[in-house]
């Protein structure tokens, strides 16, 4: 079988849905939601290499990687619009933020705030803790979160 032959064998609608299979392991083992959109396209292309003798046309392997790499791109953007679009809603918000869930809390300060920096003790964790110069046991209100440190500020009493 010489390169011609090679490239002008038909390629059949379920040759698309053996590479839509592929394309769907390949997601699952390397999860990146590209894939996903790939292999639908490989799908619906399946379905139009399926439906096309019906409508009189018998497309040759070029013709069906141009459908494939157009599908392939209308999937990838509407797959991005989508993903876009989704709620982000979840019953957990700042659970990969703990620094977050801190905001609001009171206590007191472990090592006195000189030059800006200083450090508290929350739950069974010793934080770096930012804001104006306060000596050593003062009582601090949780203000924010800048990178790694905790906002503080003086509680008023």
């Amino acid at each position: 079988m010489n390169v011609s032959e090679i490239f002008s064998a038909p390629i059949g609608y379920w040759h698309w849905w053996i590479a839509a299979t592929i394309l769907g392991a390949l997601e699952m083992a390397l999860p990146g939601v590209v894939f996903l959109w790939l292999g639908i396209a490989a799908v619906v292309n399946g379905f139009l290499i399926l439906a096309a003798p019906f409508l009189g046309w018998t497309p040759e392997w070029g013709a069906q990687l141009l459908m494939f790499s157009v599908l392939g791109l209308v999937s990838l953007a509407a797959g991005r619009q989508l993903w876009r679009h989704r709620p982000g809603s979840t019953p957990h918000p700042t659970l990969n933020r703990r620094g977050t869930e801190l905001i609001g809390r009171e206590c007191l300060l472990e090592r006195p705030i000189e030059n800006g920096r200083g450090r508290v003790h929350l739950g069974d964790t010793l934080w770096l803790v930012s804001g104006p110069d306060l000596p050593v046991g003062t009582v601090v209100r949780v203000t924010g979160v800048d990178g790694t440190a905790l906002m503080v500020e003086a509680v008023e009493k």
